[in-house]
């Protein structure tokens, strides 16, 4: 299996109001089939029903709790911008789940959860570059002792 992920699919309990929150955010997608499609960078984020995809994968959809024990994360450019992304979220109709605040890394983070409870962190971290196209790279922290 190549290390890489492709899309990542965000089972939600009403599609609309899910486009309209991520559109809120400055995100442009295509609906088809009843499904929205974002491109993110080099992968593509999709929302989809929940009971779609709890169907499709073979699974129980045991709650309306989207954070599934997991958390997107989006790091950007400056602490500033983190407020300003938390700000735009919020005003979309996320809840803050952690308001943003010094790191032990030496960044700047917080966390809110959109309308299905998808649980997204935005962080500044001042060891992980940016390419001007947003692409993340992992520093070799072997080289840093």
């Amino acid at each position: 299996m190549e290390q890489r992920i492709s899309l990542i699919t965000l089972g939600v309990s009403d599609l609309a109001r899910a486009k309209a929150f991520y559109e809120h955010l400055g995100w442009r997608g295509q609906e088809v089939e009843e499904t929205v499609f974002f491109q993110a960078g080099g992968l593509a984020v999709v929302l989809w029903g929940r009971d779609k995809l709890a169907g499709d994968a073979g699974i129980a959809d045991p709650s309306t709790d989207g954070s599934g024990g997991m958390a997107l994360a989006q790091n950007v450019r400056s602490r500033e911008e983190v407020d300003e992304v938390i700000t735009t979220a919020t005003k979309a109709g996320a809840t803050v789940t952690k308001p943003a605040r010094e790191t032990f890394y030496g960044g700047y983070a917080g966390y809110f959860a959109d309308p299905d409870g998808h649980v997204w962190e935005i962080a500044w971290n001042p060891g992980f570059t940016l390419a001007d196209d947003g692409t993340l790279t992992v520093p070799d922290f072997s080289a840093t002792g």
